[in-house]
């Protein structure tokens, strides 16, 4: 597998030195292709596409990372190489339970059996942990931010922060609370799509002690139905974007910015 990876980063290295095209790219110009390949792979598997075409969607997905590396190598950033080594050591540093702190594997009787839920609460714990230790050097820029900025002149809150008055506790919740969930909703992909960043921050805050998040209200009549499974679950959904566009509104824009902080809970 080596051997195919490497004559793969070989194959995108001469494309940036003998292709105009190719060698005019910039990470900015690739992220949408970055963004399509990886629904493709994503339309791939939930379709039940044929191992044939989903060994061609990864193949794709690779690509545009090696493509991606390419393009930083040759700024003097860094390569392909730095790119594995960086997530070998992530997965080794938050996988304590499979290997040692030095990258070795666990000795039999030292490989213990854990939880799906104890590994869970684990990821975060580490995580939490990283996050901190980074976060005590300067940052070199303003945080990240929940998801989409907001729009100029819009009025919303502004990225990663709590809606409310300074000071003020919100209805129902502590000052920690506030902070927790607004940590929570900072820690989301930027550039994920609002409904994709809704259901992480959901998964998010069940992996976290205690959960973040208001405690879920009973389930109104009117949505029960649309709970019954995911065909109509997506009927809902489709439904409701097609009555918010005509009403004037934009769905997408709305989940980003119910994202950016606490607000009444959309099941009430």
């Amino acid at each position: 597998m080596g051997a195919r990876v490497d004559h793969l980063v070989w194959v995108v290295a001469q494309l940036r030195l003998h292709c105009p095209w190719t060698r005019a790219l910039t990470h900015e110009q690739l992220t949408e292709y970055l963004v399509e390949e990886a629904y493709e792979a994503v339309e791939a598997i939930e379709t039940g596409a044929d191992e044939d075409a989903l060994r061609s969607e990864l193949g794709d997905v690779l690509f545009q990372v090696v493509l991606h590396s390419a393009i930083a190598q040759d700024r003097g950033a860094f390569a392909m190489e730095d790119v594995a080594e960086a997530i070998t050591a992530k997965m080794l540093r938050r996988n304590p339970h499979v290997f040692t702190p030095d990258g070795a594997l666990r000795r039999p009787d030292e490989l213990r059996e854990i939880t799906v839920e104890q590994l869970e609460r684990q990821w975060e714990s580490i995580k939490a942990a990283e996050k901190a230790a980074a976060s005590s050097a300067p940052p070199a820029a303003p945080p990240s931010c929940a998801p989409g900025p907001a729009p100029e002149g819009s009025g919303q809150a502004g990225e990663g922060t709590v809606v409310g008055t300074p000071g003020e506790d919100l209805p129902g919740q502590t000052r920690a609370a506030d902070a927790a969930l607004a940590d929570l909703l900072a820690s989301l992909p930027a550039h994920l799509p609002a409904l994709a960043a809704a259901g992480k921050a959901v998964d998010r805050a069940a992996r976290r002690e205690p959960n973040p998040l208001p405690a879920p209200t009973q389930t109104p009549d009117h949505l029960a139905e649309a709970l019954a499974d995911e065909a109509a679950l997506g009927e809902a959904l489709f439904a409701l974007v097609r009555h918010a566009r005509a009403a004037g509104l934009d769905p997408e824009r709305a989940l980003r910015r119910r994202l950016r902080g606490p607000g009444p809970d959309p099941a009430r």
